[in-house]
């Protein structure tokens, strides 16, 4: 019956949801709620996005939940017996009451009712990919003292990246140290802006995400939250990058001095954590003027600010790019966009662009190859008509 599935044990946390909770609230004859309970599922905020298929919405429920199995998996150990077979019969007793409501498949459909082939699928996504929250994006926030995923994260392919191979490299290696559990060094990636740190280190976390990495995005005004980060993961088995965007000269001492704090430190040490900050200065230290002449001990204050790059195993510099560079990139992704402009009118034209647009970089080329494509696109409708 479909009061059954009030006695989950396992899965009991999927309760909590408000769609499924009113679906286990549905009895046969009961209509009052079972309207209840569709008026819930079709006005769900998401409801566009996901689609209408409630028993996809339920799989989806059933593979992010929380619990003991699923973090164990995960753990790469081997679940208890009585608990693969207390889960084994959630899943059962799940599947048997959407087929009870929806016998016809109406809002159920493309669903696999086995329960062994589900279990299986289950059992290697969680043992490969990790499991609960960290499965619904690579990247996650900081919020309310809550990891929460990043559902629209922007997904980046090393692919897509031209250009600063050997820069790649070195982060490609330190990550898969840190992944592999060997030494492993908190990266510091500095340079002009638009050469490609961030979109790195997105691209890189995007990247391993079949081997249970993820990346905390953490604005630098908040870098006092690491140690509330590195407590809320410290018994979760997977990794994280915890990405400081773009530390400014306009950071906060104070949150400059935290960072200091948990980098390079056998107290702030995690094995599961990596800290990773861009900025586009090599050295983070603040020169206005007004605050050198302010600054009682000039050159202790100087120095102080100073050794926070110092602390960063490894630092790697984005360096400018020059006209060669900026137009070998332009030209990979027009070939890999295959525009149809000739090479010699895409390279006078993507020239001209950065004159007008205050340099070169490999954003000012992809901020044009995406203008030539909107015109190739545009050219080609325009013909057709």
């Amino acid at each position: 019956m479909i009061s059954d599935l009030k006695t989950l044990t396992i899965l009991r946390g999927l309760l909590k949801d408000d769609v499924f909770a009113r679906f286990a609230e549905c009895q046969y004859n009961d209509v009052e709620n079972f309207y209840a309970f569709v008026h819930a599922f079709y006005s769900r905020k998401n409801f566009r996005k996901a689609g209408l298929n409630f028993g996809k919405y339920v799989e989806n429920l059933i593979c992010f939940d929380e619990n003991i199995f699923s973090e164990t998996i995960a753990e790469g150990k081997r679940s208890d017996p009585i608990i693969e077979k207390a889960y084994k019969r959630d899943l059962e007793i799940i599947y048997d009451a959407i087929r009870s409501i929806d016998p016809k498949g109406f809002y159920s459909t493309e669903i696999d009712y086995g329960v062994d082939n589900k279990f299986a699928e289950l059992y290697k996504k969680y043992s490969s990919q990790g499991y609960g929250r960290y499965l619904k994006s690579y990247a996650l926030k900081f919020d309310n003292n809550e990891l929460v995923p990043i559902e629209n994260a922007k997904h980046i392919e090393l692919s897509e990246l031209i250009g600063y191979e050997s820069q790649k490299a070195e982060i490609k290696n330190n990550i898969e140290n840190f992944l592999n559990g060997l030494p492993f060094s908190d990266m510091l990636l500095y340079g002009d802006m638009g050469t490609g740190k961030s979109s790195t280190v997105l691209a890189m976390a995007y990247k391993f995400y079949d081997r249970k990495i993820r990346l905390i995005e953490l604005p630098a005004a908040n870098i006092s939250s690491i140690p509330a980060i590195r407590k809320i993961t410290e018994d979760v088995p997977m990794k994280f990058l915890i990405f400081i965007d773009d530390i400014a000269l306009e950071t906060a001492d104070n949150a400059l001095a935290s960072l200091k704090t948990n980098i390079e430190g056998t107290a702030a040490y995690s094995p599961n954590t990596m800290i990773i900050a861009t900025s586009n200065r090599r050295h983070i230290v603040k020169e206005s003027f007004a605050e050198r002449e302010n600054a009682v001990h000039e050159n202790d204050v100087i120095q102080e600010n100073l050794s926070l790059s110092d602390r960063f195993g490894i630092t790697i510099f984005f360096h400018p790019t020059d006209k060669s560079e900026y137009l070998s990139i332009v030209k990979q992704l027009a070939e890999n966009m295959n525009l149809k402009t000739p090479t010699y009118e895409l390279c006078d034209k993507a020239e001209k662009w950065a004159i007008e647009k205050g340099g070169r970089s490999p954003r000012r080329a992809k901020q044009f190859i995406d203008v030539m494509i909107a015109s190739e696109i545009n050219e080609s409708r325009k013909n057709s008509q």
